[in-house]
């Protein structure tokens, strides 16, 4: 048998390893190419689809002015609508509630101004305030000026109306006095409505709250147009929008209901 020579095997090795380098060196290419094609497929899809917004504006951004306001004196307030009415009457002798507000709760639709500069933490309106106190009431001692304050009207039976204020975080009694601007008519008619009211306030606002839920603002003893008495009652829901309901005072029956959508 003729073996190989040591320069015949030595070229032979040469030949095989080159072989198995270019083999090498093709696969190689081959993934790049794919690679890079695959790369380039991706970024082009990428400049078609635009990537998803994951961020959302925030609830209070989303909140009216109005609504916002409102949000901001009921998260002050502690002293609900039925304790204050009950602490207000407690100021009159045989005193019978005709109006409650949440003073810096939709204050535009009130009619008289604060008979104090200091009385409201916003600065607004109070619905039941008169130019000047007669002297025959007797001011509590004042828990002081900031934050939210109950304003109620509290008639005698002659319809001589009182005007108390409370603190509505602490409950405590600001100011108790009565109101000075009235005369016979306002009386009268005060207590006239009061004679065809056979409903609590408390009551109209039972009614209000079950017909929608949420935190009784203000309660007043209104005219409905000449066919008898309504409780106005504004109640602010868990979306901080205010609805009024006018509630007959004589059945509890729901006559109108409106929201205010600001």
């Amino acid at each position: 048998m003729n073996s190989a020579s040591p320069r015949s095997r030595t070229l032979q090795a040469v030949g095989a390893l080159s072989l198995a380098a270019a083999t090498a060196l093709l696969m190689t290419g081959c993934g790049q190419s794919s690679d890079s094609a695959s790369s380039a497929a991706t970024s082009e899809a990428a400049k078609v689809v635009p990537q998803k917004q994951t961020t959302t504006p925030s609830a209070t951004a989303q909140l009216t002015e109005d609504q916002q306001e409102r949000k901001k004196v009921l998260d002050a307030t502690k002293v609900t609508f039925d304790d204050a009415a009950t602490t207000a009457t407690g100021e009159v002798a045989g005193g019978k509630l005709v109006d409650l507000d949440l003073e810096g709760v939709d204050d535009d639709d009130n009619q008289s101004p604060s008979p104090t500069a200091t009385g409201s933490p916003t600065g607004s309106p109070s619905p039941t305030g008169s130019p000047s106190p007669t002297g025959t009431g007797s001011p509590s001692a004042s828990p002081g000026a900031d934050g939210p304050v109950w304003a109620a009207e509290v008639a005698e039976k002659d319809g001589t109306i009182h005007t108390v204020r409370i603190n509505a975080v602490d409950g405590k009694v600001i100011e108790a006095r009565v109101d000075g601007d009235q005369d016979a008519d306002d009386k009268k008619q005060t207590a006239d409505r009061l004679a065809q009211a056979t409903q609590t306030p408390q009551q109209a606002a039972k009614v209000a709250t079950e017909k929608k839920k949420g935190t009784v603002t203000s309660v007043s003893l209104e005219d409905n147009d000449g066919n008898g008495v309504i409780w106005q009652v504004d109640v602010v829901g868990s979306d901080w929008k205010k609805t009024t309901f006018d509630v007959d005072a004589k059945n509890d029956t729901i006559v109108r209901e409106e929201t205010d959508e600001d």
